[in-house]
């Protein structure tokens, strides 16, 4: 089969948006294209038309791809749900929690052979497929078991590219050794570097570039420039800067505090509201933050007693509580949803049995076994709607001031399970509106913001990047042929 494996030299390395942009270039000269993703760690994932989960990501590389998002693109996907066990997520359904130990101690040979399976079946429908790998390449105390980086390479027979952030420092170091950490057959895949998020000139870059050449035997692609403002889907963490607030419409900035909680999930949903020209978005986990916006969202999370019990501890219970009180806006989303509701029936998540939640919507939230994985569609306040839901919480609402999507709201409170609902254009500016009414302030969504034409501006900005930083040709011909032959060995090598 045709492809490429795009590895890092550590996690948020820039893997995600490399893989993305260079399908999106593909894409471009006429190529059909998948993404792929053997094996994903995320909170952040997406389902797909025929109710598969998979990580948020790999929907992004498919769009980026002009292809439908499939389970065949994130055939393992693994939601943490505590430091030491995460739910596994096999072929789009979840099959159940595993410890770290117990995961990585005995299924991989018989994941390794789904995961290249999957692999397979795309390779055969598509003229080429871009692997994401995961972490780095050199995490030699899992190399045994792996089977999302060179452990696939080789099973594919795949070349690999080498991403390095320039922006965190020792970029040339972290080439180097991780070359130097594999066993001589999966250095041979290694076929060169794309340094990624380089401020500066180049030029000064180029010495370092040509050493490292002569160390390792292997060209330096290209160096990507620090590209500021993407809002391209994250997977391995919280983007906790505030966003970039565009001039308003009207006379007043809207500002969104989201609590950042604990096991959060699809943070994503908030960068449709980043992107409103006025609004200001920032993640906070202080209760004078919670008091002073105006607009709270409690977002999705993996644990939502968990969760509920660190936001009476840390004040955040109480803050959000007062503003309710005062008629002042409040959103829970999916696991924040939950926490608004009266009362939580929870033996398949914390095992908590029934605990008393924050009180401010009229709904009992039961925890079932099976996941709920949806694309509804509806209507809200005159306008059409979509969304996904992912969760084993199952809502009975009892009232309301009015339905809300699938929730309810009760004055200045919302609640649903919709996730990507604000990625509706005309609902997104009704809701703000009233958010905006209910806060007192003068602010007005402007009349043109369309979410999803900005998403595909910015991927045709990574495509744009990899055009015209990235060797393009030297790119195709590793697509093409696979790996050089002769590629030298740097030793020590895996132990």
């Amino acid at each position: 089969m045709r492809g490429l494996m795009i590895a890092g030299t550590a996690s948020d390395a820039g893997k995600s948006v490399v893989t993305a942009g260079v399908c999106r270039f593909l894409v471009r000269r006429g190529v059909r294209v998948a993404p792929f993703k053997g094996q994903n760690m995320s909170l952040n994932s997406f389902v797909t038309r025929d109710g598969a989960e998979i990580g948020r990501a790999q929907a992004m590389q498919a769009q980026a791809a002009r292809v439908e998002p499939s389970a065949l693109m994130n055939p393992v996907l693994l939601k943490p749900g505590s430091d030491r066990s995460s739910q596994v997520v096999l072929l789009g359904k979840a099959v159940g929690e595993m410890s770290a130990r117990g995961y990585h101690g005995g299924r991989q040979g018989e994941l390794l052979d789904i995961v290249a399976d999957c692999l397979a079946q795309l390779g055969r429908s598509y003229d080429a497929v871009i692997c994401e790998g995961a972490g780095s390449p050199a995490e030699i105390n899992l190399r045994r078991t792996d089977i999302v980086n060179m452990g696939l390479a080789r099973r594919a027979g795949i070349p690999a590219l080498v991403v390095g952030d320039i922006d965190r420092g020792g970029v040339f170091a972290s080439f180097f050794g991780t070359t130097a950490l594999l066993a001589p057959e999966d250095q041979a895949l290694i076929a060169g570097y794309v340094v990624n998020k380089f401020r500066g000139d180049v030029g000064l870059l180029q010495p370092g570039l040509d050493m490292l050449r002569q160390l390792t035997g292997r060209p330096t692609l290209g160096v990507l420039p620090y590209a500021r403002g993407l809002g391209i889907d994250e997977e391995d963490g919280l983007r906790v800067r505030e966003s970039e607030v565009g001039r308003p419409h009207g006379e007043d900035v809207l500002r969104v505090a989201v609590v950042a909680l604990p096991l959060m999930s699809n943070f994503t949903d908030l960068d449709a509201l980043a992107a409103e020209p006025g609004v200001l978005v920032r993640f906070t986990d202080r209760p004078q933050d919670v008091a002073d916006a105006d607009l709270v969202v409690l977002p999705g999370t993996r644990g939502t007693v968990r969760a509920l019990e660190w936001l009476r501890e840390r004040g955040l219970a109480a803050a959000v509580r007062r503003r309710a009180a005062e008629g002042r806006p409040v959103l829970g989303i999916c696991g924040g949803f939950q926490l608004l509701a009266q009362r939580i029936e929870d033996d398949v998540e914390s095992k908590a049995g029934t605990v008393t939640g924050l009180g401010l919507l009229p709904a009992r939230i039961r925890f079932a076994a099976a996941k709920t994985l949806a694309r509804p569609t509806g209507t809200a306040y005159g306008e059409p709607v979509e969304g996904y839901e992912i969760h084993h919480g199952v809502a009975e609402v009892l009232g309301g001031d009015e339905d809300f999507l699938d929730g309810c709201r009760v004055g200045a409170v919302w609640g649903t399970h919709w996730h990507g609902s604000l990625e509706s254009d005309g609902f997104r500016r009704a809701f703000l509106r009233r958010v905006a009414a209910a806060a007192g302030r003068r602010f007005v969504p402007a009349p043109d913001t369309g979410f999803a034409a900005l998403r595909e501006a910015q991927l045709d900005r990574l495509g744009d990047l990899v055009e015209e930083h990235l060797d393009t040709a030297a790119l195709l011909r590793l697509i093409e042929d696979g790996a050089p032959a002769g590629l030298p060995f740097v030793p020590p090598g895996a132990p």
